[in-house]
Formats: C-alpha cells, sequence, structure tokens
C-alpha cells in the first residue's frame, strides 16, 4: 500500500450517451439511451437525464421504454467511441507510461511512475487538471479517483460521479469503506453477495468483522482471503501497462427466435469471419475455437474445439465452428448466436487438414456453372438499406445529419453537426438516391453551459477547492 494517493483511476461519465449528446446538439440536455434497439436490445449506457426516471446499463431496452418513453434510443457508434478513447488515452499516457486501459472509457495510471510528487496537493492538481483537459479536447466529462491501491481509486471515482474528483487519503480506507454495502468490494457479484447474505455479513465492516477463517469457510480459500484483504483496504495490485488478451469473441442477440437451420448455420458462418477480422486486427491467431448458443429458454450451451496449432486462417475457423454446431440441438429457436477464438498466440500453424476439407466440402457444394461473377450482385444492384436511429448520413443537397428513426418505407433525419446550432428535421424516402450513410464527425472541444450535462455532483461547486480533501465528503449517483 503506497503513502501517498498516487493511482488515479478515471471513468469517463455515461460515456456513449455523452458522446451522441456532444454529437447530437438537439439531445443535449435530454434523455438518451444507447444500445440494442430492438424488442430483445438491451441498454449499453444512459445519459444521467434518463437516469432520473431509473434506467440503467444492463436494462432490457424494452423496460427502458417504459420507464422513460420520450427519450431518444440510438444504435451505437463504436467508430466515435474509439476515436474519442483513443484522444482521452493519449491525455493519459502524457501523465505516466503505466496506464492500464480497461475499457473504451476506463483507465489506471499510476502518476508516480509519471514523475508527479507523492503528495496529495501534487496529485489532486494532476487530477484537477486532467479533467480539464478532457474536457477540453472532447466536451465530454470525466470523474477522477486518487488513492493509494487500484480498489480505492476506482471506488473513489464511482465516489465522485459524475464530473468530480476525490481523493481517499491513505490511512483512512477503513473508515470510509466501512459503511459501504459488501458489493462496493471488486469480485463481489450477486452470488458472492448472497452467500456473504446468508452469513449476516451486508457491509464492508461486517466482512472485515468476520475475519478471514469465516470468510474462507463461506466462499472458499482463494476467494474468501481476498475479500479479507480488500475489506481491510489492502491491495496491492500494480498498474499494468500491457494486458494480454486471452480470447477474442463476437455474438449476436436476434429480435426472432431462429429455428431454420440453414440460417442458423449462416449465422455461425458470418460470426465466425467477424471474429476473424478482429484476431487479425489484433495481429494474434488462436488454436481454440468455441461457439455460444443461448437457446428460447435462455439456457446457455457452449462447445470448444482445440486445433493443432494455432490460426487466423476465416477458413479453418468456420470449418470448426460448424463441426461444433453440428453437436448442439437448435431445433427448439436460438435467441443467441456467439463464435471466439482462444490460445492466443503472436504466429500461426495452420491446420492444413482443416484447410484441405474445407476446400474439398467448398468445390463439392459449387454447382459446375456457378463462378464468380454469377455468385455476385448484379452492376447497380444494391442491398437494403437499414437506417438505425443515431446512423451519421449524407444527404447530397442538405449535407450530414443523422437519423432519428425509419418505418413504412420512410427514414426520418435530423440535419445538424456538432459544432452546429439544432437542425432541421426531414423525411424522405428508405432508398433515396441523394441519402446515403456517412462517418462520425469529430466532436467539438470545450462545451458551453448550455451543453453540461443536467445533473451535478453535489459535493463539488465551481471552485476547484471545494472538492474533500480527505475523500470523506463524497458525491454518489
Amino acid at each position: 500500500m503506497r503513502r501517498a494517493p498516487t493511482i488515479l483511476h478515471l471513468d469517463m461519465d455515461a460515456f456513449y450517451a455523452s458522446a451522441e449528446q456532444a454529437a447530437k446538439p438537439s439531445l443535449r440536455g435530454k434523455p438518451v439511451v444507447v444500445g440494442g434497439i430492438g424488442p430483445r436490445g438491451v441498454v449499453a449506457t444512459a445519459s444521467y437525464e434518463a437516469r432520473v426516471f431509473g434506467v440503467r446499463s444492463a436494462m432490457p431496452t424494452a423496460q427502458a421504454r417504459r420507464l422513460c418513453p420520450n427519450a431518444a434510443y440510438l444504435s451505437p457508434r463504436f467508430t466515435l467511441y474509439r476515436q474519442v478513447s483513443e484522444t482521452v488515452m493519449e491525455l493519459l499516457r502524457a501523465l505516466s507510461p503505466l496506464v492500464e486501459p480497461l475499457s473504451l472509457d476506463e483507465a489506471f495510471v499510476d502518476l508516480e511512475a509519471g514523475g508527479v510528487a507523492p503528495e496529495t496537493a501534487a496529485v489532486r492538481a494532476v487530477g484537477a487538471q486532467l479533467r480539464r483537459d478532457i474536457r477540453a479536447a472532447t466536451g465530454l466529462t470525466g470523474s477522477v479517483g486518487l488513492a493509494g491501491a487500484k480498489m480505492l481509486a476506482k471506488i473513489a471515482s464511482e465516489q465522485a460521479k459524475p464530473d468530480g474528483l476525490v481523493v481517499i487519503e491513505p490511512g483512512t480506507e477503513r473508515e470510509l469503506l466501512g459503511p459501504m454495502p459488501v458489493r462496493t468490494l471488486p469480485g463481489v457479484g450477486p452470488a458472492t453477495a448472497e452467500a456473504l447474505r446468508r452469513g449476516g455479513i451486508h457491509t464492508v465492516a461486517e466482512t472485515a468483522e468476520a475475519g478471514e477463517a469465516e470468510l474462507v469457510r463461506l466462499l472458499g480459500r482463494a476467494h474468501g482471503m481476498g475479500l479479507y484483504a480488500m475489506a481491510l483496504g489492502q491491495d496491492d495490485r500494480p498498474v499494468v501497462a500491457e494486458r494480454d488478451a486471452k480470447s477474442v469473441s463476437v455474438e449476436d442477440t436476434f429480435e426472432v427466435d431462429l429455428t431454420d437451420r440453414t440460417r442458423v448455420r449462416n449465422e455461425v458462418l458470418r460470426l465466425a469471419d467477424r471474429c476473424v477480422e478482429r484476431l487479425r486486427a489484433a495481429g494474434r491467431s488462436g488454436r481454440t475455437v468455441v461457439i455460444k448458443v443461448r437457446n428460447y429458454d435462455f439456457s446457455t450451451l457452449t462447445r470448444s474445439e482445440t486445433l493443432r496449432g494455432p490460426t487466423d486462417d476465416p477458413a479453418v475457423v468456420r470449418e470448426a465452428a460448424v463441426r461444433l454446431l453440428e453437436t448442439v440441438d437448435t431445433t427448439g429457436g436460438v435467441r443467441l448466436l456467439g463464435v471466439g477464438v482462444s490460445g492466443l498466440a503472436d504466429f500461426t500453424q495452420e491446420d492444413l487438414f482443416a484447410q484441405i476439407a474445407t476446400e474439398r466440402q467448398a468445390e463439392e457444394h459449387a454447382g459446375p456453372a456457378e463462378s464468380e461473377a454469377e455468385a455476385a450482385p448484379e452492376p447497380g444492384e444494391e442491398l437494403p438499406r437499414r437506417w438505425h436511429p443515431g446512423l451519421d448520413v449524407v444527404h447530397e443537397e442538405f449535407g450530414a445529419g443523422w437519423v432519428q428513426g425509419s418505418g413504412v418505407g420512410r427514414v426520418t433525419v435530423r440535419f445538424e453537426t456538432p459544432g452546429s446550432a439544432p437542425g432541421r428535421v426531414r423525411t424522405f424516402a428508405v432508398d433515396d438516391p441523394a441519402l446515403r450513410p456517412g462517418e462520425p464527425l469529430p466532436l467539438p472541444g470545450d462545451l458551453d453551459q448550455s451543453s453540461a450535462p443536467a445533473i451535478r455532483p453535489k459535493s463539488e461547486s465551481p471552485a476547484e477547492d471545494s472538492e474533500s480533501e480527505t475523500g470523506e465528503e463524497i458525491s454518489r449517483r
């Protein structure tokens, strides 16, 4: 444990939703929900204006619509989120060589490794300047936690939300953690919390008072010992700059259960290709192919096959995925499919037997008259367009905008850009040749007050020196 709060945890506030509000002037200060928009969709992020109505991440979108019917429901735009994330990560790397990204919007930083003096005033100044820099570069806000351990820094940033900064002084950990629910501690999910509840343990203080022996009895040796140390505020995990991925996977949830075996097989082939694209983008290969099948009744099955050596060949992964699918009964209906590759390596050793089998099977299935020209679409023939809410579009006459909604052969577009005033709405036929998909535009820098979040942290006033010096005054979500 460090004697100064030199570990920083940054968590961007309602990241996807805030990025959408920054990109779409007409949505600033209004409820926004980003995620799957179909009947089986799940909320990825809700803006703070939507959270007032009870909307939360991982909630079914159908439930969110009942709670907040007037919110803007948008499909994710990961191209934009990655661009903003890279800008933020560059700001973090300027502070220290030890930056540990956890996701697009979250990371740990070892400030001491970056030469920051191990003093509370110095690290607080760095955290405050980081928040200002992020706002100036992206127009978005982030919450910062500072502590002497990773676990405590993450708890501090959670308590600082939204748009705040909390410092936990070394020596105050147990006093701060004591009254918090046990779910606050990393690694305590619903099952662990229920096991502790049956043992009469509800808070972090009660976890520490129970003692290591009792926690080992309830949870097992490894989990019990680790949880006891964290309940005492002890966490010696270092900030690790490079985190090695253990697997690469993709999955899709379908709006209607798939019952046709051919459709299921085609979806698995499509997912296998997407998985290999991600694998190659990461410069990796893998030797174990895994498929995931969630049935109509929510029962989930996984099947895996280990190849002779690591590969990044799409034909090999497709062949293995199809073989695994043949071992699963999908006649009752499939709700979700996934394909993944694990056992990653930095080189490939092609499975020649699988490749030969795949090529032979392709030759058998191809008719003698089939050719590339016949399989390809006719010149000028286009696939039907799907105009998802939130999608970037460009019109030949009206310029850049985004899709508000579509249906009954029509698509509604609001024409505005990140730096413009709220724009006008126009409606077109879904096959209008003047309308085409566009690319995300860069976000503006620091937005004016009319674009700021509607909910401000309770513990923070405009002056930086009003923030708690000890971490005892904390703002809650």
